[in-house]
């Protein structure tokens, strides 16, 4: 589910939604809400996302 950037891109300001490091990757849930996630993060919640039917958007690579 490769994916790049289709919103704003993420700024230095935008941080992690569990940890508060820069944010590297958007999830945008299919119930519209959307999560930042550092990319340690997001590889560790990459399961779950997929299975929430979330779109995943990374600033620089491919997620998976």
């Amino acid at each position: 589910m490769p994916a790049t950037l289709t919103s704003a891109p993420l700024t230095a300001a935008d941080r992690c939604d569990r940890c508060g490091a820069a944010a590297k990757v958007r999830a945008v849930l299919a119930s519209g809400g959307e999560l930042l996630f550092c990319q340690h993060h997001a590889n560790a919640y990459e399961t779950r996302l997929v299975e929430l039917a979330a779109k995943i958007e990374s600033d620089s690579i491919p997620v998976s």
